[in-house]
């Protein structure tokens, strides 16, 4: 989809140092892939009483290599 939209000339810049974008179509998709894959990723915090750990696993024995 072609579109024209207005960009913080600023914001670009910073983003141009933190990513390996060499155009701002690469630079806006890359953004947009990034912010979808963020948004799809569940929240730890809602899994949070969901019985997805054993109420035997003691993770400080992994630590230690027992």
């Amino acid at each position: 989809m072609r579109t024209n939209i207005v960009l913080d000339d600023a914001l670009v810049e910073e983003a141009f140092r933190h990513s390996d974008a060499k155009t701002k179509r690469e630079l806006v998709d890359l953004a947009l892939r990034e912010f979808v894959a963020n948004h799809k990723r569940k929240d730890i915090r809602d899994l949070r009483g969901k019985g997805l750990i054993r109420s035997d696993y003691d993770y400080k024995a992994l630590r230690e290599g027992k």
